[in-house]
């Protein structure tokens, strides 16, 4: 089981790594677009199943996701109830 909690909490590291590296503007043959890419990869297939049932909050012309917090919060209880 130490292995699936740690596999998850390197997850959960991903997803917040990738939310910080989408406020980066950078374009995406930059080595900072091409790392953002890799990590959407991966952790797009868990968030845009969530980002249908929850969809983004509105705020102006913005919009504020939340399927990353809902993954990181849900991984972080399956990896408490696992330890």
């Amino acid at each position: 089981m130490d292995v699936v909690v740690f596999a998850i909490e390197i997850y959960i590291l991903v997803i917040i790594v990738r939310i910080i590296l989408e406020w980066i503007p950078v374009d995406y043959d930059h080595p900072v677009g091409r790392v953002r890419s890799v990590l959407r990869a991966v952790t797009e297939p868990v968030l845009a199943p969530v980002r249908v049932l929850v969809p983004s909050i509105r705020m102006g012309d913005a919009a504020l996701d939340l399927s990353p917090v809902i993954v990181v919060i849900l991984l972080g209880l399956i990896a408490g109830l696992l330890r």
